[in-house]
């Protein structure tokens, strides 16, 4: 089963009260556990807590905290854009929903209500939690004040903006519309939208529409006098009790809320009177304004009434009381159980329940976005820490990187260099790194200096190396961070931010060699793309690989794509597409894409393909229509180094995407190479990368 559904609405007020509840009881009814989760919430005064958010845990027993449902207060939100932290609230945002992921089979999350400041922020937002999240959506919004076309538009911008960034919409609702045009909307809508985008029109319903006593006493800071167990009672309509009683008596409506001055002795008691009445509808309460209280004989008479409905004394006069009262909006809370069930009904009535449910167990995230691809391997990491050496710890860059992986605590460090010049760089760098926290080596001072210098004599002395040379070569740090890793004192090292590619892969090559039954080493980019992640492969090792290394260099990456949570669809790229083509350089693809179907049959694979056949749909339709990969794929195989690095920047300096790489495949144990060019995060995420490889060995 889909693991979370996001509910959106397009402004304030637009009641997804009803469908967060509804899809609650149906959820409820599928599955065990369901969680419960809200990005934004309204601020509130310390000791107070959100209303809705403690009606569903308490109506449906949802075993949480209340402080792990929600991920920010509206005012921290505008506060963090404000300061231009607006990463901070997608990444806290992420890190509490997969918390919640961990304990619940699934989970409701509700998008914000715009009762405020910073609609359009919040928007985005919704927008961007939906996205990451890579979770379907329902749309919601309200028929009040609006025209058929109005509401039609509006929803269908929504969800066009929602699927524009990605986002699978599932279903789109209208709500509160006038019952006699319920049929008129849910044609229009269908007529608008996409037959695969299901549609619920609900009509407006007084009983939900009204306010309770318990509201207008917390809106109005009033004191139950009497009938307190009654203050649940829905107030349908309330008119002044200003007139005489005989006058005001044909006013009364079913469930009126009575208000009137509290020294109205008359008109209180003959609205109670009219309670009990067969002749007259029931009242819902009585509110008592100016402060008043009713003299102690009537008082009395009132306490000998063997049932009463609520009387609520409040401060100030009746006429801003009344609109007071008249500006109330109504809300669902736990001990409104006719409230709760009404929803319910009204939810199993005008929405397609059936359907809805199929969809969202069916429902299969196309892709991963950069964002949940970052947070998922920061959880792998600290999942099983390791240490990974850093053999450029001189570097600016490496020492700015290894603080930020201190400050997450995912793995232990290692930084080989001079003590003394590694203490000033930081000094003049301002850096507040902890050197306690980390390990640093000088090389030639270590106590390990003349153990690896007699490891690496032994491993190369068929190539003539002897003492003299080992313990050369063993004052690189190159060679002295490999040979850490082949003894096993650093799970992985990560170089290359000064040295060339040569100079980080050689020692590695040399004595901690290839997987057993693998004949190439090769590597692969992390293409963090707007909307989703893919894998480039190969595009930093083997200039002019055979078909034979081609069908090697797929297998290891589609095995890296599905140890980083990535569904290998495998691309062999070359420039025509299917049998369209021949040639040396095609027919090198083409056998490279049946050697790959005879040893791994599993995997999804196709190629010969041109790069836009493979990422464009409907040029996948028009050249390889019977495809599973063409259209879709996520690995991409480039037919040499040429090609594959040219393509690799193009596509990252033109799109803006992050690149996350070369990581190295097909080594007994990880070490993997930077570019001369990086940045702080490349080196972070390089790193993070490395210890994931690390937890396999």
């Amino acid at each position: 089963m889909n693991k979370a559904v996001y509910i959106a609405t397009t402004e304030a007020k637009s009641g997804k009260s009803i469908i967060s509840i509804g899809l609650m009881q149906m959820l409820l009814g599928k599955t065990a556990k369901v969680g419960y989760f809200r990005p934004i919430i309204d601020g509130y005064p310390e000791g107070e807590k959100d209303n809705h958010i403690n009606t569903i845990l308490s109506y449906f027993d949802i075993q949480m905290d209340y402080e792990d449902t929600y991920g920010f207060t509206r005012s921290e939100i505008i506060r963090k854009n404000n300061e231009n932290k607006g990463d901070e609230i997608i990444t806290k945002i992420i890190e509490k929903y997969k918390s919640i992921e961990d304990r619940f089979d699934f989970i409701l999350v509700e998008g914000s209500d715009f009762s405020r400041e910073g609609a359009i922020v919040e928007w985005d937002i919704n927008v961007h939690v939906a996205k990451n999240l890579g979770i379907p959506t329902i749309l919601i919004t309200t028929g009040v004040g609006k025209s058929l076309e109005e509401l039609i538009n509006n929803l269908y911008m929504a969800y066009d903006s929602f699927k524009d960034n990605g986002v699978e919409v599932l279903m789109v609702t209208a709500n509160k519309i006038q019952p006699e045009n319920v049929s008129l909307v849910k044609n229009a809508l269908e007529k608008k939208l996409p037959e695969n985008v299901l549609t619920g029109v609900i009509p407006k319903n007084s009983t939900l529409a009204n306010p309770t006593v318990k509201e207008i006493i917390e809106e109005l800071k009033g004191t139950v006098l009497f009938g307190k167990e009654h203050i649940n009672n829905e107030a349908g309509a309330f008119s002044v009790g200003a007139m005489q009683l005989r006058n005001y008596l044909t006013h009364l409506k079913e469930n009126s809320l009575v208000i009137t001055p509290g020294d109205r002795a008359d008109v209180i008691l003959g609205a109670l009177q009219a309670n009990i009445s067969a002749n007259y509808p029931p009242i819902s309460g009585v509110i008592l304004t100016g402060g008043l209280l009713p003299e102690e004989p009537i008082i009395k008479l009132i306490e000998g009434l063997s049932d009463v409905v609520p009387i609520v004394s409040v401060k100030g006069g009746t006429y801003s009381i009344t609109n007071k009262i008249g500006a109330i909006q109504p809300k669902i809370y736990a001990e409104n159980v006719n409230k709760i069930t009404g929803s319910i009904q009204e939810f199993e009535k005008h929405i397609p329940v059936d359907e809805l449910a199929e969809r969202l167990i069916t429902f299969k995230a196309s892709g991963i976005t950069p964002r949940m691809f970052q947070y998922n391997m920061l959880k792998r990491a600290l999942s099983n820490k390791k240490h990974i050496v850093l053999p450029e710890g001189n570097d600016d860059r490496v020492l700015l990187a290894t603080k930020q992986l201190m400050d997450t605590n995912a793995v232990d460090i290692t930084l080989l260099g001079d003590r003394a010049e590694i203490e000033n760089k930081l000094t003049h760098l301002d850096i507040p790194l902890d050197l306690n926290k980390i390990s640093i080596i000088n090389p030639i001072e270590s106590e390990y200096f003349e153990d690896y210098s007699q490891t690496l004599y032994e491993l190369r002395k068929h190539k003539n190396v002897n003492l003299a040379m080992a313990k050369d070569l063993m004052a690189d740090v190159s060679y002295f961070g490999s040979m850490m890793v082949y003894k096993g004192d650093a799970d992985g090292m990560v170089s290359g931010a000064v040295h060339t590619t040569q100079h980080t892969i050689r020692p590695a090559l040399q004595f901690i060699k290839t997987k057993p039954g693998l004949s190439v080493v090769s590597s692969v980019f992390f293409m963090c793309l707007e909307d989703r992640v893919t894998v480039y492969g190969d595009c930093a090792i083997n200039p002019n690989p055979t078909s034979e290394q081609l069908a090697a260099i797929a297998i290891s990456s589609a095995e890296t794509s599905m140890a980083f949570g990535i569904e290998p669809k495998i691309a062999m790229l070359s420039y025509s597409s299917g049998n369209s083509g021949f040639g040396e350089d095609v027919d090198r693809v083409r056998k490279a894409t049946e050697i790959v179907k005879e040893m791994r049959p599993e995997l999804k694979i196709e190629g010969p393909i041109q790069y836009d056949a493979a990422v464009d749909m409907n040029v996948a339709k028009s050249k390889l229509p019977n495809s599973e990969v063409a259209g879709q794929a996520t690995v991409f195989i480039f037919p040499d180094l040429n090609t594959g690095n040219n393509t690799y920047k193009a596509v990252q300096r033109e799109t803006k995407a992050l690149a996350i790489g070369p990581v190295l495949q097909g080594l007994n144990r990880p070490v993997n190479d930077l570019s001369r060019g990086c940045t702080v995060d490349d080196i972070y995420n390089t790193v993070i990368i490395t210890a994931i490889q690390a937890q396999e060995f």
